[in-house]
């Protein structure tokens, strides 16, 4: 590196900065927020809300306490304390719940309870068999055709599938099997169940966002007759003060943003730190992540920026320069850049600068860590321009290698540990630096849906690399043979990162869920094209839902 760069020095400033014909053109819709989150609601709940909130909450607390002569009675309950996005006060009461209901070993006749058992166990690492389904099968091996018409069984089924792990052909049936059947019930169904089919098909909910699956689960819930009052109002009021709590950090961080005036000073980069907030609430929501949101939320702004640079307006010549200062982090390096990328530079060293001095005392290890992933990003980088500078066209092997390093995956999961208190120690970060399954597949998740959402929906400069048509061209197939082969990659990938969760785990579980709510943001934000550089409703939709409209009490 270094005699690169003594080389690009050698040549003047001059030379670098006329060099604009080589420059990648970018054509990025502007920002669609404006000022919208600049300031914040400041109403926090009255003194009344808040005493029925606390009430409301013991009350639930009972409830999943109470004792009951059959233990799967009680799985109802916890999937809707989970479904509305609750489930993260009674994380105890929970698990020593279906602790007894593992134990109990109560066999359901019915599909839908032995598909809910299943499901709530797994989500919670109970290395529960899905042999449990066998009874649900004719003597040929198919799945009865009575169940057809058990479509609250057959949703149940679906929900379940996804949860499933290498060798589980069963639910590899299952899951095919109620797809077909629900797809064909629901234009007959009557609402709420309609809806929840509908949505489901769109969304399971392995693969969804808590937020954005809670705030959808209220409006249903409440309109289900069954529906538990005291948990279906506690739910509102606490979704209302969470999006409060939200608000506050994203404000904070628009005038952040504002204040670094990068849509003017660096008008080729994405302007998306409504969006990249989003996804980082998707990594986490709970209160106690606060300061985890708000350090990963500028990193993430950063390394967008980052990828701006090097993907849509940088020189070759100035881009080996760029890493040769992400490489010695010092702001010395600062007068070897030309000047509008100082800007960045500089920004970029003040977001570690900054979360080194939140830290607590004797934690700030962690960010050496968090930088060192971004300099293997930016070394990921400027080998793709490299490519891209000599015409080189890789072969998809050699894509891949160094594709998955610049999806930023494995980069954001170790920076989301930074702010996460105690649950982390120095172990996890030197785990997560040594590519475990469970980074390493929702990276593959990452970057096969971008590189399909890219290719599918044009959504591509002409003159980038692109995996699938690496893929095309060295094995002569069609794009969509390529789109279903990286789908079988995708698929593979999730197995892979249910199995990290059954017990006992490599990690704690809250490290684990880090790489679930990443792959997760990947299916919600990626399905029907790239959601976050072109703002699609996916993202417009959930940034609405979560942090715009109150739930109405």
């Amino acid at each position: 590196m270094a005699s690169q760069v003594s080389q690009v020095l050698a040549s003047t400033h001059t030379a670098i900065s006329s060099n604009m014909e080589n420059r990648p053109k970018a054509d990025f819709h502007p920002g669609i927020w404006g000022d919208v989150f600049l300031t914040c609601p400041d109403k926090d709940i009255d003194a009344t809300t808040e005493l029925q909130y606390e009430e409301l909450k013991e009350e639930v607390r009972r409830m999943l306490v109470a004792p009951m002569d059959d233990s799967n009675q009680k799985l109802p309950l916890i999937d809707a304390v989970q479904r509305l996005g609750v489930n993260y006060h009674f994380e105890k009461e929970i698990e020593d719940a279906l602790e007894h209901i593992y134990h109990d070993n109560n066999d359901a006749n019915d599909l839908y309870t032995t598909a809910l058992r299943f499901r709530i166990l797994r989500e919670h690492g109970f290395d529960v068999s899905c042999d449990a389904f066998n009874k649900f099968k004719d003597d040929k091996g198919n799945f009865k055709s009575s169940l057809t018409s058990d479509v609250r069984g057959l949703l149940e089924l679906y929900e379940a599938s996804y949860l499933r792990v290498h060798g589980e052909e069963l639910l590899d049936e299952a899951i095919s099997f109620a797809t077909t059947h629900l797809t064909l019930a629901a234009p007959t169904l009557d609402y709420p169940l309609s809806e929840q089919v509908a949505h489901a098909l769109k969304q399971s909910i392995r693969r969804g966002l808590p937020r954005v699956e809670a705030r959808q689960c209220i409006s249903l819930y409440q309109d289900d007759e069954s529906h538990n009052k005291a948990l279906l109002q506690f739910a509102k009021i606490d979704f209302n003060l969470l999006q409060l709590l939200h608000r506050k950090e994203l404000s904070e961080i628009c005038r952040w943003w504002k204040d670094l005036d990068f849509t003017r000073k660096l008008p080729f980069a994405r302007d998306r730190v409504v969006e990249g907030y989003f996804w980082i609430m998707g990594v986490y929501f709970e209160p106690q992540y606060s300061l985890g949101r708000r350090m990963l939320t500028k990193v993430i702004a950063m390394a967008s920026i980052v990828d701006d640079t090097y993907d849509s307006y940088g020189t070759y010549d100035e881009l080996i320069l760029y890493t040769d200062a992400i490489e010695r982090w010092d702001i010395k390096c600062i007068d070897e850049l030309p000047d509008y990328m100082k800007i960045s530079y500089k920004a970029l060293l003040d977001v570690y600068e900054e979360m080194e001095q939140l830290l607590e005392q004797g934690k700030q290890y962690r960010v050496e860590y968090a930088k060192k992933a971004m300099i293997r990003l930016a070394q990921a980088y400027l080998l793709e321009a490299k490519w891209m500078h000599e015409n080189y066209k890789p072969t998809f092997e050699e894509y891949k290698s160094n594709a998955l390093p610049t999806s930023g995956y494995a980069m954001l999961a170790i920076t989301a540990f930074v702010g996460m208190g105690d649950v982390v120690t120095q172990e996890t970060f030197n785990w997560a630096a040594n590519d475990p399954n469970i980074i390493r597949a929702s990276t593959i998740i990452c970057r096969f849906m971008d590189d399909i959402a890219e290719h599918k929906f044009n959504q591509r400069r002409e003159d980038d690399c692109s995996a699938i048509e690496c893929y095309m061209e060295q094995y002569g197939v069609s794009a969509q043979e390529a789109y279903d082969e990286f789908n079988k990659h995708i698929e593979s990938s999730w197995k892979d990162v249910n199995k990290e969760f059954l017990k006992p785990t490599e990690m704690p579980v809250p490290v684990l869920n880090r790489s679930l709510n990443l792959a997760r943001v990947m299916d919600v934000l990626y399905r029907d094209g790239d959601g976050y550089t072109h703002v699609g409703k996916a993202a417009k939709g959930g940034i609405t839902s979560l942090l715009i409209d109150p739930v109405p009490l």
